[in-house]
């Protein structure tokens, strides 16, 4: 199992530890629904450096991002993110990512931990413009400072005016006077705040220097199970569950990052599932009476005729009630359609709502 530069950091923290996407992670430090609240409140700290990251650079950089990914990157500029997809050959996504443009030749996508090796390979079969692609994942930390006071907490330590930065905006500086820190105005939680990435040798120095300025703030570590139910309280996907090789991007609720305005890998068959409109798509649950919607459980309609399956579900810290998401036969699948999660045999009425959850 790897692991991160912060591993021992976060042993001697307390955190319990869980193998993640093939590394050694923390997933709690002081309880899940504790440390969601930090981050919803105050502001909290997440190492996500498990995620991959890969330089693409040349004059074909552009072409090849367009050609295996389903938004279109012709649309950035330096400084700029864009949030995307690979879709694979047969309707379903490689993975979901971030594209950062640092130049016109220059490029880093940001991938998911479990998909690294898988995307890389994705990415090098079609590349046959000569694009110099480098993996820099195994040398890259990346710190998530999520939470409404997390500009507040972080300005201390950089020159980079993080108040006025735009969603979805990057820009390199010094950080905690680490020089070349790239900062990003994005995140995984719908509560504002940065991610930073930066060398795995300066870590420690950055994590302290983070904790000792976000100190007067409340600052915490928070761990991947908060991550988790932050994220779907925003109706976010999480590729393993809610998006993966058998789901298409229209299917999921992805049709804002499926751009038909340019060709790029299976684009032909998802416009006609476009123009012919899909047979399932992915809702959000909310249930009516009690019981939890979990991963892999089956949907069914008031007769007990299975309609689909949940994908994500929790009990949300935030609304204090069950919320989930799935795919649902598209009959099923407007705004207020009651359904069934089916719970140790027994049907429990839920409803189907719109994300985001939490408002």
């Amino acid at each position: 199992m790897k692991n991160t530069a912060l591993t021992q950091t976060h042993i001697n923290r307390g955190a319990k530890m869980v193998p993640f996407a093939g590394y050694n992670m923390p997933v709690q430090y002081e309880g899940i629904n504790a440390e969601h609240q930090t981050v919803r409140k105050t502001v909290g700290v997440f190492d996500v450096s498990h995620m991959g990251e890969f330089i693409l650079k040349g004059d074909n950089a552009l072409a090849l991002i367009q050609k295996v990914t389903s938004n279109d990157a012709a649309k950035l500029y330096d400084g700029k993110i864009q949030y995307t997809c690979l879709p694979n050959e047969t309707g379903g996504i490689v993975d979901d990512l971030l594209v950062y443009r640092i130049d016109a030749k220059t490029y880093m996508l940001v991938v998911n931990a479990s998909n690294i090796e898988k995307d890389w390979n994705w990415i090098v079969k079609y590349n046959d413009l000569g694009v110099d692609m480098k993996n820099i994942s195994d040398q890259t930390s990346l710190l998530a400072i999520q939470g409404p006071k997390a500009a507040e907490a972080l300005q201390s330590l950089t020159n980079i005016d993080l108040g006025s930065m735009e969603y979805y905006t990057f820009q390199k500086g010094v950080f905690a006077g680490v020089g070349n820190v790239l900062v990003s105005a994005t995140g995984y939680t719908g509560a504002g705040g940065f991610e930073i990435y930066f060398n795995n040798e300066y870590a420690e120095e950055i994590w302290a220097a983070i904790f000792k300025a976000g100190e007067p703030f409340g600052i915490k570590p928070i761990g991947l199970g908060a991550r988790d139910t932050l994220r779907l309280e925003m109706g976010f996907c999480l590729y393993g569950n809610d998006i993966d090789d058998t789901t298409s991007p229209l299917e999921a609720g992805l049709g804002w990052v499926t751009k038909f305005n340019k060709e790029f890998t299976n684009s032909a068959a998802l416009q006609q599932q476009k123009t012919e409109g899909v047979s399932r798509k992915l809702v959000g649950i909310e249930m009516i009476d009690r019981g939890i919607p979990r991963h892999d459980y089956p949907i069914v309609d008031i007769d007990g005729n299975v309609i689909g399956k949940v994908t994500s579900g929790t009990q949300s810290p935030s609304l204090q009630k069950p919320i989930g998401m799935g795919y649902v036969d598209t009959a099923f699948a407007k705004e207020g359609t009651e359904i069934y999660i089916s719970i140790r045999d027994t049907k429990v009425k839920a409803q189907v709502v719109k994300p985001p959850f939490y408002k």
